[in-house]
């Protein structure tokens, strides 16, 4: 399972990916993410787009191994976080 650090910037950038363009509320920030909270407040049943292991499942399992998709997810959520882009 994806390891998740709830920083919650992927949520609050989705204009850096057009995949995200119907979850935009228009301003690069996801019309479910509660900016209190800093969490989805529709985890439970989120797009299948938001869950990385089923992502993972559907799309990507015959292109590359889980630990190397994981890997490309984290250096992602590295990348949102040193630029901290907000």
């Amino acid at each position: 399972m994806f390891k998740c650090e709830k920083c919650g910037l992927c949520c609050m950038n989705l204009n850096l990916n057009p995949l995200y363009k119907e979850l935009d509320r228009g301003d690069g920030v996801c019309k479910y993410f509660d900016e209190k909270t800093r969490l989805c407040q529709i985890y439970s049943s989120r797009p299948v787009i938001c869950n990385v292991d089923a992502m993972y499942d559907l799309c990507f399992s015959n292109l590359m191994s889980r630990t190397e998709y994981y890997r490309l997810n984290k250096k992602s959520c590295e990348k949102l976080r040193k630029k901290g882009v907000i």
